[in-house]
């Protein structure tokens, strides 16, 4: 395992400072369900993906799903992406879960393969190579909280309601949600919650520990998206090629015992040893200076 992991484990390209792109770069981004915006100046390194199915209140549905899956795809091979940040172009929501309108006409056997494909997508969130943080303004229900859960961090609004309740439709969470929740909460909350379908406030989040941060929600109804924003600005300064490999030692070595996650640490920290932002950091330690990492 530890041979296949080190092959596995590849030093991120070299961080290059590139001209600034929006949202409202590309006209023709407007009409879609999934828009890439990343910013510019002082928090150059920040992406947004913003969820934009005002419709369907950012209902999982195929086309949504189709290209939120090419924008993972596309910003993965972008090595400037140091923080991705999912947040909600729809007030009051953050993403309603399945769409269970578009899920009424298919067969069971179609039904069985867009679930799967659902959980590939749970599972190239969690597998992306930055950090990535959700910010939940809004309801995040079923697949809406799957997804928050397959990012690294989360924040939300105080009043923002979310919860596993696919019980009460007669389903069970089936894009992760049994696996990353009893790995967030434990097994017996885990199971209470998704045995009654609850659904928890913002701040009941946070005290449960499901949430990092919770914030009273404001007037523009965008409290959650500010933290979360303020909460990348914090990663941004730091060595991006640190902070993948400790995103990687931690996910894979929670997966196993603690000798083998040891191990998954000791690969991990080798290959942080030849690079120049850790010869910056001692460098501007000894010279009483703020670090200036590239990611090189």
């Amino acid at each position: 395992m530890l041979r296949a992991l080190t092959s596995a484990l590849r030093l991120p390209s070299p961080w290059r400072p590139r001209e600034a792109r929006g949202c409202a770069a590309n006209p023709a981004a407007a009409n879609r369900e999934i828009q890439v915006c990343a910013l510019a100046g002082p928090d150059q390194g920040i992406t947004e993906i913003l969820m934009n199915r005002p419709s369907a209140r950012n209902a999982l549905g195929n086309v949504f799903v189709s290209e939120l899956l090419e924008a993972l795809a596309q910003l993965r091979e972008d090595r400037q992406v140091r923080v991705l940040i999912f947040r909600s172009g729809v007030k009051g929501v953050f993403c309603a879960g399945a769409d269970l309108k578009e899920r009424e006409q298919m067969s069971e056997a179609e039904v069985g393969v867009f679930v799967q494909r659902l959980r590939g997508l749970m599972n190239e969130i969690a597998a992306f190579p930055a950090p990535t943080i959700a910010a939940m303004d809004g309801f995040a229900l079923g697949g809406g909280l799957e997804l928050a859960l397959a990012c690294d961090l989360r924040v939300a609004a105080s009043s923002a309601v979310m919860g596993l309740i696919e019980t009460t439709r007669g389903l069970l969470p089936g894009a992760g949600g049994t696996q990353r929740l009893p790995r967030c909460l434990g097994v017996a909350l885990a199971k209470e919650l998704i045995f009654t379908g609850r659904r928890l406030s913002g701040a009941q989040a946070q005290a449960l520990g499901l949430v990092n941060h919770a914030v009273a929600q404001n007037e523009e109804g965008n409290a959650a998206y500010h933290r979360a924003r303020a909460l990348a600005q914090e990663i941004l300064p730091q060595a991006p090629i640190a902070v993948q490999l400790g995103k990687v030692a931690i996910d894979r070595g929670t997966e196993v015992d603690i000798a083998s996650g040891m191990a998954i640490e000791g690969i991990c920290y080798a290959q942080n040893i030849p690079t120049r932002d850790r010869l910056e950091g001692m460098a501007a330690f000894r010279e009483k200076r703020p670090p200036r990492f590239v990611g090189e």
